[in-house]
């Protein structure tokens, strides 16, 4: 059974491999990270784990049995009770309940773990699935996102009061 765990530094290898993986699958739906992210990856991965440890952001991967990341889950700007949520789960597990199962104990987590009352999250509109599964895990629409907060795609925020069980 996957399990939602906190990133840390030895997951570099398998998050990586994820991200390469899924690359196409990703950039169908959202902006392609780039080359650069890639080539910067291990940086990247230390900024990220930097960000965590000061309290900013909380990163979280839900691994396979055989250690395989099948998803990421994030938190970021932790700030006065709120947090942005964001996520991306491996195309071989989409359509399947993992990403909004996970995103419903990551909302568990960010009320238990790191005391917050509300997450918020963006998407586009043509990312469908995204759609759906904030939908599920108790997120309702709440205004557009411009372009510039979806990696130059319209669409919408989402927001989920973490008091309220859905």
């Amino acid at each position: 059974m996957p399990e939602l765990k906190r990133l840390h530094a030895g997951h570099a290898p398998a998050v990586l491999a994820f991200e390469l993986a899924n690359r196409a699958y990703f950039a169908a739906s959202v902006s392609d990270r780039g080359d650069e992210f890639y080539d910067r990856f291990t940086d990247r991965y230390g900024a990220l784990l930097a960000e965590q440890e000061a309290g900013v952001c909380a990163f979280y991967v839900l691994v396979g049995e055989d250690g395989s990341v099948l998803g990421r889950f994030n938190l970021y700007d932790l700030k006065d009770g709120t947090a942005e949520l964001g996520y991306r789960v491996a195309q071989h597990v989409a359509g399947r309940g993992v990403a909004t199962a996970t995103v419903r104990e990551l909302c568990r987590l960010a009320a238990a773990r790191h005391g917050l009352r509300t997450l918020r999250a963006g998407t586009s509109r043509e990312n469908v699935a995204s759609r759906k599964v904030l939908t599920k895990a108790g997120f309702v629409p709440v205004g557009p996102a411009e372009p510039a907060d979806l990696g130059g795609k319209p669409g919408a925020w989402y927001q989920r009061d973490l008091t309220v069980q859905p």
